[in-house]
């Protein structure tokens, strides 16, 4: 999927779609397979989704795939030449009037033995566009049954394709949100920060797939989303296998992956004495091993695309500010923060952004503070849990209470607005004097 989804997004990055349906396999496996995939399709609605005929793969069901560089030689031809196809077809049938070609990329993509793809702008309309392929697929079985299949002739395809009220239709639709044909993949967004996070990156036009260890959360979360928008699936960042699985699940539902945000966390809040190995290797396997294994999967499936990228980390103050009974979460969350640093000036070449978020005093809202970090933060600072918001609120410069939307905003602020900046912190705290970076 990533790999189909970079050539496909030669000119604008494109969303997947996959569907191994019976009727999908029946045709794409059949002896007229050949004879009637370039024929194109019959109807109106179907091509003008569909594009007049669809891409046919001569990979081997077979094939080891697992070569990216090995399976694109074998498929780059294949795109050049439907594109090629394509503006031949644009230049044979155009009128002087007729809009301008557009993208010259397939629609749909059959790879015999394993199932068709769809790719367009967003999941709404990739997934329309492979119903209406099983349509057309409909008409070419029912025809053949009876008598011949005969689709329409290229100029009258054409001349419906690029009718000046169909063009006029769509420069008329709404322009583009800012993440509009892009993929998220959020760590804890069962809730809290991440799901905050999930929120506003779906907002603006984002694909999200919320994962988390809690499979009731992650059912509850992406409930609150419309049809098309967003996907999850229970990951455990501790495990490699868990991560993968993740991404295969994203790259199945959207073809494959442009932001990657590590917001899965805990805090362990005691003193050197009563910091326990447990409690030193948890916050590493989470924090730090977690970041690590979740970036270099990401980059892995980045890199197939060849559409660049952004990673952000959910770090904290506590990285850069020393205080006491953290030793554990500090230096886990340093650690985050000074690999997003090696990696920003590893990637940057690659047109992958790497980006650090700092929260600190998110009580509202927030899991960590569910459970034993609020008591110990609490009797670090001589004060009561229920002053903990108060103090937080007091303690920064600008007297603000922090809530996971801020966290969210940072985010989108790196991912939808700052394209040119990588290696970098933002801190959402309110201003604390002793976090600054410089």
């Amino acid at each position: 999927m990533p790999l189909l989804r970079g050539l496909c997004s030669s000119e604008n990055r494109m969303i997947g779609h996959f569907t191994d349906a019976d009727v999908v396999m029946e045709y794409i496996n059949s002896n007229d397979l050949e004879k009637l995939a370039p024929m194109g399709t019959s109807c109106p609605d179907h091509f003008l989704r569909t594009k007049i005929q669809p891409l046919v793969l001569t990979l081997d069901a077979s094939e080891d795939v697992s070569n990216a560089e090995e399976v694109l030689k074998k498929l780059e031809p294949a795109f050049e030449q439907y594109r090629k196809e394509y503006k031949e077809y644009y230049e044979n049938c155009r009128h002087d009037n007729s809009p301008a070609m557009r993208d010259p990329n397939p629609v749909i993509i059959i790879y015999p033995g394993v199932g068709m793809f769809s790719f367009s702008k967003n999941k709404q309309t990739t997934r329309v566009a492979s119903e209406f392929y099983i349509n057309a697929i409909n008409v070419m079985r029912g025809a053949e049954a009876i008598s011949t299949y005969t689709s329409l002739p290229r100029q009258e395809a054409f001349d419906i394709e690029y009718w000046l009220l169909e063009e006029a239709k769509l420069q008329r639709m709404p322009k583009e949100q800012p993440l509009s044909r892009k993929v998220a993949l959020v760590t804890g967004a069962g809730g809290g920060i991440g799901k905050a996070i999930a929120d506003k990156l779906a907002e603006h036009g984002a694909n999200v797939v919320l994962t988390d260890i809690a499979q009731d959360r992650l059912k509850e979360a992406v409930g609150t989303y419309p049809r098309d928008v967003a996907s999850y699936a229970v990951c455990d960042v501790t495990s490699s296998g868990s991560i993968e699985n993740a991404y295969k699940s994203a790259c199945l539902e959207f073809g494959g992956v442009d932001l990657v945000i590590h917001s899965a966390g805990l805090a362990i809040s005691k003193p050197l004495g009563e910091t326990t190995e447990k409690d030193w290797d948890l916050l590493q396997n989470v924090l730090v091993k977690g970041q690590f294994e979740l970036y270099k999967q990401g980059v892995a499936i980045m890199e197939k695309q060849n559409l660049g990228g952004d990673i952000i980390s959910i770090a904290s103050k506590n990285g850069l500010v020393s205080g006491p009974n953290n030793v554990g979460y500090g230096t886990a969350k340093a650690a985050q923060q000074h690999m997003v640093r090696l990696l920003a000036a590893e990637l940057g070449g690659k047109g992958i952004r790497v980006n650090t978020v700092n929260p600190d005093g998110v009580i509202v809202g927030s899991k960590i503070w569910e459970g034993d970090w609020a008591e110990g933060r609490a009797k670090a600072y001589g004060i009561t849990v229920e002053e903990l918001p108060a103090h937080y609120a007091k303690r920064n410069l600008l007297n603000e209470i922090i809530y996971p939307e801020d966290i969210a905003n940072g985010v989108f602020a790196f991912v939808g607005l700052l394209d040119k900046s990588t290696g970098n912190i933002i801190n959402v705290d309110g201003g604390m004097a002793n976090a600054f970076t410089r």
